[in-house]
């Protein structure tokens, strides 16, 4: 599947196109930078530590989008709503992992997705689908006796909170307890800000350091806690979890996806 790796020069990006190398099926066809990026011109291979690819860095994604199949995205929400314009013109896989998505920019995936198949979550890991599963069945299990908490840390430099995860987490909960977490999400607490109301879903956002992630979900009810967590120790999963789905994505008909149906935790 030749796939193009959008922000090939970032950390994630350069993972990706590390990945795309190692993954039997996959093949890197284009990467795409910022114009006035530095790493304009060059191989993103090298960039990636993994050798020369022929394949450079450009700043201008139709033609390349024209000659792929698929595109991995985990930029910024303003950058993923104009390629899933563009790769919904291209009718090729668009994975989204760019996380602080907001309605509008949602809006924009749903509107590509009647053109091409759009995969998109919070996390693309296994173990965090399988935590976000869980935690769905949990939540419908327990009454609103248990109160739920998500708490997550990521490195000093992550720029939104909550994280993609986090969110994608409190969404599974919600939709476990029949709620919209919209309008039962409590995401800041400082001086007196009363009782804990019943049913809301409580968020709590920790950093510092170099921490990749780490989310847990607290259930906590008279005299007993259920904490589910997921700790994340390398990147590389992420990208791992992109690759694979677009590769399951190659050949579907046009619609919005998440991991979920790429990993088949629907039952859950």
């Amino acid at each position: 599947m030749r796939l193009v790796v959008v922000g090939a020069a970032g950390r994630m990006g350069r993972m990706l196109v590390k990945t795309i190398h190692e993954t039997p099926g996959a093949v890197l066809c284009g990467a795409i930078e910022h114009a006035g990026s530095i790493a304009l011109g060059q191989d993103a291979g090298l960039l990636a530590g993994i050798g020369e690819t022929g394949v450079r860095i450009v700043d201008d994604p139709l033609p390349v989008f024209a000659q792929a199949e698929g595109v991995l995205d985990f930029t910024s929400p303003a950058a993923t709503s104009g390629f899933a314009e563009l790769a919904a013109q291209a009718r090729i896989v668009h994975v989204v992992g760019t996380t602080g998505l907001d309605a509008s920019d949602m809006g924009r995936l749903e509107a590509a997705a009647r053109h091409a198949v759009v995969i998109q979550s919070g996390n693309m890991s296994l173990g965090v689908n399988l935590l976000a599963a869980l935690t769905r069945k949990v939540a419908r299990t327990l009454g609103e006796e248990f109160d739920i908490e998500i708490v997550e840390m990521h490195h000093r430099a992550k720029v939104d909170a909550p994280s993609g995860t986090a969110l994608l987490l409190g969404e599974a909960a919600a939709s476990g307890r029949g709620i919209s977490l919209a309008e039962r999400s409590d995401r800041g607490r400082d001086g007196q800000t009363g009782a804990r109301r019943a049913g809301d879903i409580g968020f709590a956002a920790l950093r510092g350091g170099t921490v990749v992630g780490e989310h847990s979900v607290v259930f906590a009810g008279p005299h007993e806690r259920l904490v589910l967590t997921h700790l994340a120790e390398d990147r590389s999963l992420f990208s791992r979890g992109a690759v694979r789905a677009a590769l399951w994505g190659k050949g579907r008909k046009p619609g919005l996806y998440g991991m979920d149906d790429v990993l088949g935790l629907g039952d859950i």
